[in-house]
């Protein structure tokens, strides 16, 4: 299922009927070019439906168009990363 998620600066979200944020990816930038990937939710109404990973890829994407890496320190993020090899190049273990 593909959502129609809202793009912002350092923040992808999606958003329920009534307006509330049911699922999103935070990204603040760290450094030149380096954002934290350090808070990923999805509401619980809407989890095992592969939200979390969506949120991810288009977050990754985003950062790859921008040419931007990532430092991911959300557990779930850290988790996708590691089992994605084809996003490695905007992956950096270290920010400094």
């Amino acid at each position: 299922m593909q959502m129609n998620f809202i793009f912002e600066e350092n923040r992808i979200y999606l958003k329920d009927s009534a307006g509330k944020t049911v699922a999103e990816v935070n990204f603040p930038d760290i450094a030149d070019g380096v954002v934290n990937i350090d808070h990923t939710f999805v509401d619980e109404s809407l989890r095992g439906q592969g939200i979390a990973g969506q949120l991810l890829a288009a977050a990754a994407e985003k950062l790859r168009k921008e040419n931007r890496k990532a430092y991911p320190t959300c557990s779930f993020a850290v988790k996708w990363f590691g089992s994605h090899p084809d996003y490695a190049d905007i992956r950096v273990e270290n920010p400094d």
